[in-house]
């Protein structure tokens, strides 16, 4: 099997390794020279544990190569992916689909025989129809079938989530295209995965669904943190009590600054506009989506509270950028909603982020960037951390303390237990769990 993967952003480049790491011959196009160049000299263009020895594995076997020349690649393949973003639109809501469209057209005029063409990009309900129908108009002679094959990785754990995924959704509608499909899971099916082949629209509305029903838990947990902080009571003990009752699950369940990311912010929007549109109001999700952007700002506020009210004039070390560890993705990201308010009020910020730096540095002016923790937390008056890195999970407190001008931890991803917090002689913060006061 022979597979065109147009676009190398995360989508493109992980399914495109994946793939290849289970035999399949994949080309990855993209109009970016630049970008194959780097890729053709195995630098990796994203930070996915893990990618760098999947993509360079499988160059050296063969499997693997990247290309901007669509027009040959997709005339020889037997089914060509459609990876390219879908951002949200700049009118609403809504996915901007350009992207999508143009590939649809150029792939269009470069079939040769019977070929699979597969959106793999998140897209709302009737875009498959729509690709169909362009690939038509464009090319009347064109043999080929359109199936919907929604991601669902995770920034992260993207690989194993490829390699041994929850399930496979496949919208398709002719034998032709299930086969060719089937072949291309093959190795998925031998480990007993489940493959659910459903109707275009099913599969569309399947992703959209998923993720929005993901970031509602989020917010509702974080909705429960803060009647915990009111009552008295401790969100993790909760979220522990509700996630062990099997309808409702353990993941997803833990409290901080609300979601962002790729996925669901733009998501979440985007199911909100379909079903405007459809008459069919998701009145759940679009609260969802109001509560989860008022939270990021609110979080700031947080931070100031714990500055006795006021951060003017104060130095704040953040630790942690991008919206979760082990990804450089800072789109959607809580600090982006959290530095500013910081900065506005007047408070000098020192941040550091094991991979985040590069992309936040264009999108967070006026901040100090450190080399480490401990230099962002040097002279500092208070220490926000934002993302749950594994290496702020073990700080040595009392290197912490004797660099801070105060001992001053918010802690918005309960990173540390509020009791040892107290003994070691930090005023902290957390979400949704009792305070500890320090030792006298």
């Amino acid at each position: 099997m022979r597979i065109a993967m147009v676009g190398t952003g995360y989508v493109g480049l992980v399914s495109g390794a994946c793939f290849s790491e289970f035999g399949t011959q994949v080309v990855c196009i993209d109009k970016d020279a630049a970008k194959i160049e780097r890729l053709e000299r195995g630098e990796i263009p994203i930070f996915e544990p893990g990618l760098d020895v999947l993509v360079s594995s499988n160059r050296a076997a063969g499997r693997l190569s990247f290309t901007t020349e669509l027009a040959q690649t997709v005339a020889a393949a037997d089914a060509v992916f459609i990876a390219v973003g879908t951002p949200t639109g700049r009118t609403g809501g809504e996915a901007d689909l350009s992207y999508v469209y143009d590939a649809a057209r150029e792939i269009a005029g470069n079939l040769k025989g019977y070929t699979v063409v597969v959106n793999k990009s998140t897209v709302p309900v009737g875009t498959g129809r729509e690709v169909a129908r362009i690939i038509r108009e464009t090319n009347p002679a064109a043999e080929f079938d359109v199936v919907s094959n929604p991601e669902f990785l995770r920034e992260g754990a993207a690989i194993n989530d490829f390699m041994r995924p929850d399930r496979v959704i496949i919208g398709v509608e002719s034998d032709r295209a299930r086969e060719v499909m089937r072949a291309l899971y093959r190795p998925l099916y031998l480990i007993e995965t489940p493959v659910l082949f459903t109707t275009l629209e099913t599969a569309e509305l399947t992703k959209y669904a998923g993720n929005a029903f993901l970031a509602m838990k989020i917010t509702f947990i974080n909705e429960i943190a803060d009647l915990c902080e009111k009552l008295g009571a401790d969100v993790h003990d909760v979220a522990r009590g509700i996630g062990l009752d099997g309808r409702i699950g353990r993941k997803f369940l833990h409290p901080g600054p609300g979601y962002g990311g790729s996925c669901f912010p733009k998501d979440t929007l985007a199911l909100i506009h379909t079903a405007q549109r459809a008459g069919a109001p998701v009145r759940i999700i679009e609260t969802v989506a109001d509560i989860n952007d008022r939270r990021k700002r609110a979080m700031a506020a947080r931070i100031v509270a714990a500055c006795d009210g006021s951060v003017d004039g104060k130095t704040v070390a953040v630790l942690g950028l991008t919206f979760k560890p082990n990804t450089d993705d800072m789109r959607d990201a809580p600090s982006l909603e959290i530095i500013p308010a910081l900065l506005e009020a007047g408070a000098k910020v020192r941040a550091f982020d094991p991979e985040g730096m590069e992309q936040a540095n264009a999108l967070l002016p006026g901040v100090a960037w450190c080399q480490n923790a401990y230099e962002a937390m040097t002279g500092a008056d208070a220490v926000a951390i934002l993302t749950e890195w594994n290496e702020f999970r073990a700080l040595d407190l009392g290197r912490v303390k004797a660099l801070m001008t105060a001992p001053v931890m918010v802690d918005l991803r309960n990173v540390y237990n509020p009791a040892d917090m107290a003994a070691a002689g930090f005023r902290y913060s957390s979400v949704g769990r009792p305070a500890a006061l320090p030792a006298a």
